[in-house]
């Protein structure tokens, strides 16, 4: 399996810990060397495997000198080496030093970048620039510098540039490609910023490196089988005008630009929906789904640390919903969207051990006295892991920028949109203009319900011929074989609370796990063009004695419900046709 190579000094250690916490989260093993410890491994490898290096540019500057003057080391590194990503972290002394060596401009320089200027993602590099390639990208909050040099040797590309100079540039050292950052290496073992990771704060510390890994690690760095797109839409009836939102236009608007749309049903409403919308939804099925958005959708209600509560509100939501596919034949998705995203760690742990398979969720922060830490490295994961090991899947608003969809989708995350009725109030242009920009995206999108984005967002890579490494997040996960040989596949989960798990399947067949290290395992073997979903079932939290929520409660949830819909049904447009 490939190994990174950190090419460090002795000052450059903060930079190399930085980067081993970046390789880890795609499953990048690595090792730090100096120079000579580099040129002697080069000129005694032997394997096929070529190196991938990355360090700062104090270490690469006295690399370069030496290949410039010997010509064996220079055979050695184009043979033995595959690619290399420098970053400017040592002052700008050094990387202008370096620049000017490889792009043979004696007038090369780092310049500050002018204020308020996009920064452009080539498009010309697809294979490199992934789901990032030509985007523009409004950089907010970094000390943002450009490489700025004439003329253009041959190979030579600015993949992230601004109108006065280059943030990531590809250049050929001694016929090796070598890429070179203006920027430092993000910190993901810091605590996540504003509650949420934004790229357009992060763009220039954290893009090229996280485009580099991808690229030059292909191969054995953790992948994502496919990337699940939803487009969820909080708290509407099913019925044929809710506000602002018209479910036959949105079905058509679905089927013109391509989209799926799950609605967070409040599960209150089990026996309101209207026969004609109904229909609609089981007659397109690959369109239009349900979800599950809290029970009664008051106040914080999984905002409650009381276990008992908890597990009542949860068996409740399942078992409306129960009786809405009975009354109806409508199935749902066994996904829990929170209301107002406001959740404990207490009702994490309790819907787990529910009948629950993942949470889908703008936010990651509990509304606890002493919240759970999450740290930049926890919100790049596929799902969020911090609470019972039980998954939320990140979604964002449209106004969160196409950017930030992208660079998930370059994370291995799903592409998980939100809105609410009001934003359909312009006929939902602005959404499905938002929508035809996620298409064009250099990502395939596979548009689909919430259910089926929890099974199939894991990752995995082949570690021998027909041998799967798969690490899942959801309790249940689709595993597919498309080849015409068997497959086995090799999965793990992070799970420290093994004693809860009551049984795993795959299909109807149970199967064997191990637990160790806060990780469950277990193998599934798969025939040609098989397919099976693994489920992941958890013993039932013990009967608290909670009796139900009392009369007066349930007139003020009533009453809620009936206040919240005459608001967005009548208030709020009348007040946007003003």
């Amino acid at each position: 399996m490939d190994k990174a190579l950190l090419l460090v000094e002795s000052s450059d250690a903060s930079t190399a810990g930085r980067l081993e916490k970046v390789l880890a989260i795609f499953g990048v093993a690595c090792e730090r060397l100096t120079v000579p410890e580099l040129l002697a491994a080069s000129g005694s490898a032997t394997s096929g495997s070529k190196s991938r290096l990355l360090g700062t540019a104090s270490a690469f500057l006295n690399l370069a000198e030496t290949l410039d003057k010997n010509p064996e080391a220079s055979l050695n590194w184009q043979k033995n080496v595959h690619s290399a990503l420098v970053f400017s972290e040592n002052g700008a002394a050094t990387f202008e030093k370096l620049a000017r060596q490889i792009t043979g401009d004696s007038n090369a320089s780092l310049s500050r970048a002018n204020p308020g200027a996009e920064w452009v993602v080539s498009n010309e590099l697809p294979e490199f620039c992934q789901s990032m390639s030509g985007l523009r990208v409004a950089v907010k909050g970094e000390n943002e510098t450009a490489l700025v040099f004439a003329g253009a040797k041959s190979g030579t590309s600015k993949l992230i540039s601004a109108p006065n100079g280059a943030a990531l540039t590809r250049l050929d050292l001694h016929n090796v490609p070598v890429f070179l950052s203006t920027a430092g290496v993000i910190d993901v073992e810091a605590l996540l910023p504003a509650r949420v990771f934004d790229i357009r704060t992060h763009f220039l510390s954290a893009t090229p490196v996280v485009l580099y890994v991808k690229w030059a690690f292909s191969e054995t760095c953790w992948q994502p089988v496919e990337t699940c797109a939803c487009l969820v839409i909080d708290d509407p009836l099913l019925r044929p005008r809710y506000g602002y939102l018209k479910y036959q236009h949105l079905l058509n608007l679905m089927e013109t630009v391509n989209f799926s749309t799950s609605i967070a049903f409040i599960p209150w409403n089990w026996n309101r929906s209207s026969g004609k919308i109904v229909r609609l939804f089981r007659e397109n099925p690959g369109r239009l789904s349900l979800s599950i958005h809290g029970c009664d959708h008051t106040g914080g209600e999984f905002g409650s640390r009381k276990n008992g509560r908890l597990a009542w509100k949860s068996k409740q939501a399942i078992q409306r919903m129960a009786r809405h596919q009975a009354r109806t034949g409508l199935p749902h998705d066994p996904v829990m969207v929170f209301p107002q995203g406001v959740f404990s760690a207490a009702a994490m742990a309790v819907l787990k051990r529910g009948e629950f398979i993942g949470v889908v969720n703008s936010e990651v922060i509990s509304t606890d006295p002493e919240p759970r830490t999450v740290k930049i490295a926890d919100y790049w994961n596929v799902a969020v892991m911090n609470y019972s090991d039980f998954p939320i899947y990140t979604r964002r608003y449209p106004w969160a920028g196409v950017e930030n969809f992208a660079f998930d989708i370059l994370l291995g995350k799903p592409c998980i949109v939100v809105i609410h009725h009001n934003d359909c109030h312009d006929g939902c242009r602005h959404v499905v203009e938002f929508m035809e920009r996620l298409n064009r995206l250099n990502a395939r999108l596979r548009w689909t319900n919430l259910g089926e984005v929890v099974r199939r967002s894991f990752r995995q890579r082949e570690i021998s011929p027909g041998v799967m490494e798969v690490e899942i997040f959801g309790n249940q996960v689709r595993l597919e074989n498309h080849s015409s040989l068997e497959k086995k596949f090799r999965c793990n989960k992070q799970e420290s609370n093994a004693s809860a798990i009551k049984d795993i399947r795959a299909g109807t067949q149970p199967v064997q796990w191990t637990a160790t290290n806060g990780r469950i395992f277990f193998e599934v073997k798969l025939g040609p063009r098989e397919d099976k979903t693994v489920n992941i079932a958890f013993t039932e939290p013990a009967d608290t004695g909670f009796a139900g929520e009392t009369l007066k409660y349930r007139i003020k949830a009533m009453v809620r419900r009936y206040l919240c819909e005459f608001r967005d049904n009548y208030v709020m447009r009348k007040s946007f046709s003003q």
